[in-house]
């Protein structure tokens, strides 16, 4: 079962200046969930882009590149948890070129282990600086079965969440996607774990395990609106939560490759985590079928990336 976030969260934001190309995108925003998508208007649109929409296809030269902290990314590199405490190191992120993604290329997480702590490099990349709170989040994900390198058996967590600035909060909110490829927490076989969290502690939260092997690539998506959470993979709805389980404040992203424990040593293994892209709509339950057409407008004009989510 899923297990809070013990994470050390620090905040940067530095202010950036969308592209005046941005304008051409401001009839692509996905409208709610089972409407037909909207006519362009008859105006001239904003040189902001569409409102309230936050995309990012990872297109970076590296870890070290300076746009990937302009626009509000972070790589986790302090102590804490979850899985093996202060293990987190930014080599594991990447933004290698991927044939197989949307655009040609990835965010990589790359975790390994040989069984010991010493041995264990755990990786997480989260958002700074535009919280986000009602509306649609959505990722395309890619989910491993089994290690690139080494033994498998590993209790690896392959995750996608939107979160709390603090652990702390007297509104903390969570919400997560956890794929455990070898199971773990006292569960065996694959399963994909969609979690709403009211505390973090002690642990209250509701939640609801897939069973079933997910390798590849998938679309996660979490609607938040109207008082309640509903989780969706691949255009089919698996969870919903509602009453005290849903966001009580401005949460943000996160992805993360991690250990529930280290179950044998012997050789080094690696596991790999991709996100090919991100999405994000505020106020809005979108389609799955609105946000790839969304997404593929960013893509055809040529977009990376853009932010037009309020800072506040």
């Amino acid at each position: 079962m899923s297990q809070p976030r013990r994470t050390s969260r620090r905040r940067a934001w530095t202010a950036l200046t969308l592209p005046a190309l941005l304008c051409v995108l401001a009839a692509c925003s996905g409208g709610p969930a089972g409407e037909a998508a909207a006519p362009a208007p008859s105006a001239s649109p904003t040189p902001s882009g569409p409102p309230g929409t936050l995309f990012d296809d990872f297109h970076y030269s590296g870890p070290d590149d300076p746009a990937l902290t302009a626009h509000g990314w972070e790589i986790r590199t302090g102590g804490g948890g979850p899985g093996i405490k202060d293990t987190w190191s930014a080599a594991g992120a990447g933004f290698p070129s991927d044939a197989t993604a949307q655009g040609g290329r990835v965010l990589q997480l790359q975790s390994s282990t040989d069984g010991t702590k010493q041995g264990t490099r755990q990786v997480e990349v989260q958002s700074t600086g535009t919280p986000l709170f009602t509306g649609t989040f959505a990722a395309r994900v890619y989910l491993s079965d089994k290690p690139t390198s080494g033994r498998n058996g590993d209790h690896v967590v392959e995750t996608f969440f939107p979160i709390s600035a603090s652990d702390s909060s007297a509104n903390y909110s969570e919400l997560d996607y956890e794929y455990l490829p070898n199971g773990g927490w006292g569960s065996v076989g694959s399963q994909l774990h969609t979690t709403s969290w009211y505390k973090a502690d002690p642990p209250d939260r509701v939640t609801h395990a897939l069973k079933q092997r997910l390798e590849g690539w998938h679309i996660m998506m979490i609607t938040f609106v109207n008082g309640k959470v509903t989780y969706s993979l691949d255009g089919k709805e698996l969870f919903t939560s509602s009453g005290k389980y849903v966001p009580r404040e401005k949460m943000d992203i996160h992805f993360s490759n991690w250990f529930i424990d280290l179950p044998f040593t012997g050789g080094a293994r690696t596991w790999n985590m991709k996100v090919n892209w991100f999405y994000y709509k505020a106020g809005e339950a979108v389609s799955q079928a609105d946000v790839q057409k969304t997404v593929d407008g960013f893509y055809s004009a040529g977009i990376n990336y853009i932010n037009t989510v309020p800072k506040s």
